[in-house]
């Protein structure tokens, strides 16, 4: 973990709700894909963890959804403007275990992280099926992005106003040596439930401190507690075990 001031260099509207923010500034503890800032927001008291959806050697890019009053907030910040963020926090997903097949899945804003998985990914060469599912046409975001890495693409919308009508288990292909997954817990649910393989989840759970200390997101694993923001928001599959 470190701390940096970064600046807002872009932040503009991509789809509904969801926001594209440029930030540069000092991201070396940015490693790995996977891994999530945490805001400070002025007047908020708990900081906005977000996701990183690619990094670069001067920052980092996110790409968020304004859903409550902390991220409205940050979608109304403009250039120029600084941030007091905690980099690098997390485990982020390990890339070793790709194989020669990776498949991506991301249901809505559990996208983001794994455009920058699928760069590295295609970087090593590897050959990327990636899954994008949405609410509708005007949510959809990122597919270009990833077309632009030469991955297999595959949009779904809710709703069929845009790509497969369904959700990403149904555009799944046949088979992949190993997957990698973010999005809402009803999708990850559905694909725990329907893939064979082993892969890789990232959780999201309401966050304290956002490095480990305050315990406010553990949750129990088939190896004991895990806290999300620390020893996560990446767990095996089967580590996984669904709260009733």
């Amino acid at each position: 973990m470190k701390q940096s001031l970064l600046w807002i260099e872009e932040n503009i509207p991509l789809a509904r709700d969801v926001f594209r923010m440029r930030l540069t500034g000092d991201v070396s503890g940015v490693e790995r894909p996977g891994q999530f800032v945490n805001l400070r927001l002025e007047g908020r008291f708990l900081r906005r963890p977000i996701s990183v959806f690619d990094r670069a050697e001067d920052g980092i890019t996110l790409i968020y959804k304004a859903v409550g009053e902390g991220t409205r907030q940050l979608a109304r910040m403009t250039e120029g403007e600084a941030l007091d963020a905690l980099t690098g926090l997390g485990n982020g997903y390990d890339l070793s275990r790709a194989g020669d097949s990776p498949l991506l899945l991301g249901g809505g804003v559990g996208v983001p992280p794994l455009y920058w998985l699928a760069k590295e990914l295609r970087g090593a060469g590897k050959p990327v099926c990636a899954v994008l599912g949405f609410g509708s046409r005007e949510d959809v975001f990122a597919e270009e992005e990833f077309r632009a890495l030469g991955c297999d693409t595959r949009v779904t919308t809710v709703d069929g106003s845009y790509g497969r009508k369904g959700f990403v288990t149904d555009a799944m292909p046949e088979s992949c040596s190993y997957f990698y997954t973010c999005g809402p817990e009803p999708m990850l649910r559905a694909v725990w439930a329907k893939t064979v393989s082993e892969g890789e989840f990232s959780l999201e759970e309401r966050m304290g401190c956002g490095f480990g200390a305050c315990m406010g997101c553990t949750v129990r694993t088939k190896s004991g507690p895990k806290r999300i923001c620390k020893d996560g928001p990446v767990l095996r599959k089967e580590e996984i075990l669904w709260e009733e």
